[in-house]
């Protein structure tokens, strides 16, 4: 890719081919400038963009104010305003570090006289895992990767220091400047422009999220989650997500928080919204748990149960709206979906943890063994399954009264799934041991609350389903946290994998499941020892 144009070949998410046509690309954003402090301001929002690797290309006539800009991005990335930050017209090169180790550098090539002088400074290795400012970029030659182009010229007729400015990008910087603009644009139109934007830990997926403080201590959560792109087929010409009914924009979000929250749920307020980019800002519902250091609080266990309770004797509906004339079709979780998961044992437990791939007669023997199960607890009137109704998305809130004091989030996934799936997911948390007793008592108060509200609740179905959904899902989870350690270099999820055995171990024990134990036994008789 040369700096000096924009062009560039569209290739397939999985790289191995031609994309399917191109949306025509959004034009570039111009702005105007009016004094030197307007410029400045845009430096700092363009500072947030930036991020290891990629090259800003700062181009315009002497004098247009390409140095005035660099320094207000290099300031805002070193975290000192008052930071001295001279041109390196005389220089070429000037190197900045950055808090974590990482690196600035700030070119100037006005005076270069060949490219032999950037070998010779070693500007490929020192600009290889930096962020890279470049002055007179047309100077520079060919470049790869993330490159932000950025034109500068002065409008004398607007003012003395009135400038024009043309933004655009290339190598996926064009989504992230798009993105950007429109995370602009909803904090100025929701009174969050204010806000310090602090970043949050984050899940396993490729959702992020920031805390929003304003400068009266008022707090929300940035939610940025774009469109999930689709990954290569896997089987049957579908995607993964698609496969296992995973959300694929931020709409199935607001449509589930929506729906909570009209039954009297403690689900985030949506203070504001950008569907299509994928942004919401949303009421921070805080950070104190329903665990300690010895793991799941009782009390607040049975609040989060008796949500259930309620949520399953509801009649709820299969379609959720989101916006005017936008709706949310919940999903099956159907054969399909919890029978590709448990595939996620033989396909990333077995060979990251055992050491080897099962054999192809003992994995069709698995499949064929979980479809029979799996077959046998489809649900006559499905409900909301929340998915990851668990420790970690559950937060105690004690100043509301009875089940609002159960704060719920990262329910975007959720289906129309049979009741026992996210007992289960509470039950047996994958993240903080869960004692059989504490177990069996919670379940009991389940029974009680579900038949209270429907006097044909039957117990001995529902434990029976919640045996096998909580067996799929300690299966699939075993997949799904050796999957992140081997191929997204995550080993933290590894330290949970005795527990999840363990949980497993304790389901397959029910007699529904018996032919699934003593292939268990056959084949992975380490799984199921003594615990």
């Amino acid at each position: 890719m040369n700096v000096g144009g924009q062009g560039g070949s569209a290739v397939s998410d999985d790289g191995h081919g031609p994309a399917a046509p191109e949306m025509p690309a959004p034009a570039a954003w111009e702005i105007m400038l009016p004094e030197e402090g307007a410029t400045e301001d845009l430096g700092r929002f363009l500072a947030d963009l930036l991020m290891p690797g990629d090259l800003v290309a700062l181009s315009g006539g002497l004098g247009g104010g390409k140095t005035t800009l660099a320094r207000a991005i290099i300031r805002e990335l070193v975290g000192e305003p008052e930071l001295d930050v001279p041109s390196p017209t005389f220089t070429l090169v000037q190197p900045y570090e950055v808090r974590g180790g990482r690196t600035i550098v700030h070119a100037d090539l006005y005076r270069l006289r060949s490219p032999d002088e950037l070998v010779e400074l070693g500007f490929d290795e020192m600009t290889e895992d930096a962020i890279t400012l470049v002055e007179w970029p047309e100077r520079l030659g060919s470049r790869d990767g993330p490159i932000l182009f950025v034109d500068l010229s002065l409008r004398p007729q607007f003012g003395d220091n009135a400038r024009f400015a043309r933004i655009d990008g290339t190598g996926g910087m064009r989504a992230r400047l798009q993105r950007a603009r429109a995370l602009k644009v909803l904090m100025e139109r929701t009174g969050w422009e204010e806000a310090t934007r602090i970043p949050m830990q984050g899940d396993a997926s490729s959702r992020a999220y920031e805390r929003l403080v304003k400068p009266d201590g008022s707090k929300g959560v940035l939610m940025i989650a774009p469109a999930r792109p689709d990954g290569p087929p896997v089987r049957n010409g579908k995607p993964y997500s698609a496969i296992v009914k995973l959300a694929e924009s931020v709409h199935a979000f607001v449509g589930v928080d929506r729906g909570l929250r009209a039954l009297g749920f403690s689900a985030p307020k949506i203070y504001g919204e950008d569907l299509a980019n994928g942004l919401l800002i949303i009421e921070d519902l805080g950070s104190e748990p329903v665990v300690d250091a010895n793991g799941p609080r009782p009390e607040r266990y049975a609040e989060a149960t008796r949500l259930l309770a309620k949520l399953h004797a509801t009649q709820l509906p299969g379609v959720l709206p989101v916006a005017d004339g936008i709706d949310h079709v919940l999903p099956p979780y159907d054969l399909e979906a919890l029978l590709f998961e448990t595939e996620l044992l033989p396909d990333w437990y077995c060979p990251a943890m055992r050491g080897e791939s099962l054999p192809g007669p003992a994995r069709s023997e698995f499949v064929a063994l979980w479809a029979e199960v799996l077959r046998s607890v489809e649900p006559a009137q499905p409900t909301w399954t929340l998915r990851d109704y668990h420790s970690p998305n559950l937060i105690w809130l004690p100043a509301r009264e009875g089940l609002e004091r159960i704060g719920v989030i990262d329910f975007q996934d959720a289906v129309l799934g049979h009741p026992a799936y996210d007992v289960a997911s509470l039950l047996q948390d994958a993240r903080v041991d869960a004692s059989p007793d504490l177990e069996l008592r919670l379940l009991g108060l389940y029974a009680r609350e579900r038949r209270a509200r429907d006097a044909d609740f039957d117990v001995e179905d529902f434990a029976r389903a919640y045996a096998i959904l909580a067996a799929q899902r300690a299966t699939k989870i075993l997949g799904i946290f050796a999957r992140l350690d081997r191929r997204d270099g995550k080993p933290g999820y590894l330290a949970h994998l005795p527990r999840i055995e363990g949980y497993l171990a304790r389901n397959l024990a029910h007699p529904a499941l018996t032919r699934l134990r003593l292939w268990h036994e056959e084949h992975l008789p380490g799984l199921l020892g003594p615990r």
